[in-house]
């Protein structure tokens, strides 16, 4: 039963992930590491060690921008969650779009 539910979740999670970045217009290429052995190879071995589960199979979604490693699912929406989402994604904010930083206090 749990089994059957798994790729309904990966599937939730990637259109999260999709929706998310079609809505705010950033150009993204979807690799499909279903159906192409190229994709899922270059995944695996662009995710990085402290990254992959015990088993060294990440899943979907990985995030990367080009050759650089975003994130996981989990990643993306904790910085969605704290609007730092472009700077996960390693791009410049939109022109207007207010960005939040942490504040130190002068020591």
């Amino acid at each position: 039963m749990l089994f059957s539910l798994f790729p309904t979740q990966i599937k939730k999670k990637q259109q999260e992930v999709l929706g998310f970045l079609e809505a705010n217009k950033i150009d993204f290429q979807q690799m499909d590491i279903a159906g192409d052995e190229d994709n899922r190879k270059w995944m695996r071995e662009n995710v990085p060690g402290e990254k992959k589960p015990q088993n060294g199979i990440p899943l979907p979604p990985q995030i990367f921008n080009e050759e650089r490693y975003c994130g996981d699912f989990e990643s993306f929406f904790s910085a969605k969650e704290e609007n730092i989402i472009y700077s996960f994604l390693g791009l410049a904010p939109p022109p207007g779009t207010k960005v939040w930083t942490s504040i130190l206090p002068f020591t």
